[in-house]
């Protein structure tokens, strides 16, 4: 049996990794190191048959995006595999015509980003962020300084209705009894439904939300998909949240309707680029709550996200079909392509 390679830089997001490879036999990893010449990690990509890559842009050097270069430059490579949902780095039109699988880990850290979504929701919604800092710099204040709203009742819009965007939705419906609207265009109605939201255009989430919680990917279609416009739609009194990707917000448009005070606040974990600078215009405000994409960043999430990769992985060196393919249409060229990879190897 010859070993399904797998590249990979630096080390597994867990440590677990190390417990479970000595139980597939089928798998062997092969590290590359950032620090290291490119020519040492390609000559690792160019025989490897899975590349597990990173997924958020800031934290790879771009030659090692997987664009059509790589693809015709790493002849065996048969999966892409990434260590959370994104695929920022991917080209996936690119990969499926390279007979290439691209899989992620949906729904791996949704838990984590759920709680972080609505932990940022109800500290904005209650005021606590502006009270700590207050009370950091200035003595005497007034309890009713700070007097926030219960998110019990209230509305969140949810944009983008996949993992965890639907486990945002049950939560807020059943923990705070929240009216959960959704726009999600790759969804029916009813679908929507079945996860705990009602369907609505993405003009009338904003118009009637209170709170604004972004869960979509970044595409073509997502890019800047909330501008001025947008906040400009939503109520004075709502806040905008997201865990989701940076550039799905335009960050200088949110600065302004802050600065105008056209929003009550907000709640950031993403950005374009990552991280931002400690001069960055959003930092400036009392009411913006952030953090640097550590949304999905826990232990049980990390664990959990490498646990279903290497399981994942196992699939696609027996060859079976895995079971989150971001490409489903390159798995008939795939078929083709592993079976010479095999023969040959």
């Amino acid at each position: 049996m010859t070993p399904t390679r797998i590249a990979l830089f630096e080390r597994w997001p867990h440590p677990v990794a190390e417990a479970l490879l000595p139980d597939y036999p089928r798998l062997a990893e092969h590290r590359m190191r950032l620090a290291d010449a490119p020519d040492a990690s390609w000559q690792i990509l160019e025989r490897a048959h899975v590349y597990q890559a990173r997924s958020t842009r800031s934290e790879l050097p771009e030659q090692f995006w997987v664009a059509k270069p790589l693809l015709d430059r790493c002849q065996h490579l048969l999966a892409i595999s990434t260590n959370g949902s994104g695929s920022d780095t991917i080209d996936l039109s690119a990969c499926t015509d390279a007979g290439v699988l691209v899989v992620n880990q949906a729904g791996g850290n949704k838990q984590a980003v759920a709680e972080h979504a609505l932990g940022m929701m109800l500290c904005l919604g209650k005021k606590i962020i502006q009270a700590d800092r207050f009370m950091r710099r200035e003595a005497d204040i007034k309890r009713e300084q700070y007097m926030g709203n219960d998110a019990l009742g209230k509305t969140i819009g949810i944009v983008g209705l996949g993992q965890v965007g639907t486990h945002v939705a049950r939560l807020a419906g059943s923990m705070l009894s929240m009216r959960v609207l959704a726009y999600d265009p790759n969804l029916t109605r009813d679908t929507c439904r079945e996860r705990g939201a009602e369907q609505v255009e993405l003009a009338e989430l904003l118009a009637e939300s209170d709170y604004v919680s972004v869960h979509c990917p970044r595409n073509a279609s997502s890019e800047r998909m909330l501008d001025a416009d947008a906040f400009a739609a939503m109520k004075p009194s709502a806040y905008f949240i997201t865990t989701a990707r940076g550039g799905i917000h335009d960050e200088m448009a949110l600065a302004a309707a802050l600065e105008a005070g056209r929003l009550a606040g907000a709640g950031l974990d993403v950005w374009d680029p990552e991280p931002p600078g400690p001069e960055h215009p959003l930092l400036k405000f009392d009411n913006v709550l952030v953090s640097p994409h550590t949304a999905g960043v826990t232990h049980e999430s990390r664990e959990n996200t490498v646990r279903g990769t290497i399981a994942q992985i196992d699939l696609i060196a027996r060859g079976e079909r895995p079971p989150r393919l971001l490409n489903p249409g390159a798995w008939e060229t795939y078929q083709q392509r592993r079976a010479r990879v095999v023969a040959n190897a």
